[in-house]
């Protein structure tokens, strides 16, 4: 656990008016307790990370294009996979736009989109 999680749950903790360990306890129990919904909520975090990679990956295929595109415009040629790159720059743009989205609703505690 990493010092802002520390801080988070100490602070959830003095809100609900009660030690950090009882806090946990508590917790992990009411967990436990709905093991579906705990279920969904750990599965949506991988589906969520597993997105950020694939689009990471994506954005690596799509710079390397990109840099093929620049070269030959450079070279003073008007490549014919430039408007395939432009669009694919789009969508990987939006796709980490959407997962980086996602992430901060579920750090601000709204359900998500």
């Amino acid at each position: 656990m990493n010092d802002s999680e520390k801080k988070r749950l100490a602070a959830a903790a003095t809100t609900a008016r009660t030690t950090l360990p009882a806090f946990l306890a508590r917790s992990g129990l009411a967990a436990a307790h709905d093991l579906d919904a705990t279920t969904a909520a750990i599965a949506g975090q991988r589906e969520l990370v597993a997105e950020l990679f694939a689009a990471r990956r994506h954005l690596g295929h799509v710079g390397n294009n990109l840099n093929q595109v620049t070269r030959a415009i450079n070279a003073g040629a008007h490549p014919p996979e430039l408007d395939a790159v432009i669009a694919a720059t789009r969508r990987a743009v939006q796709r980490v736009q959407h997962a980086t989205d996602q992430l901060l609703q579920r750090d601000q505690g709204a359900p998500p989109a």
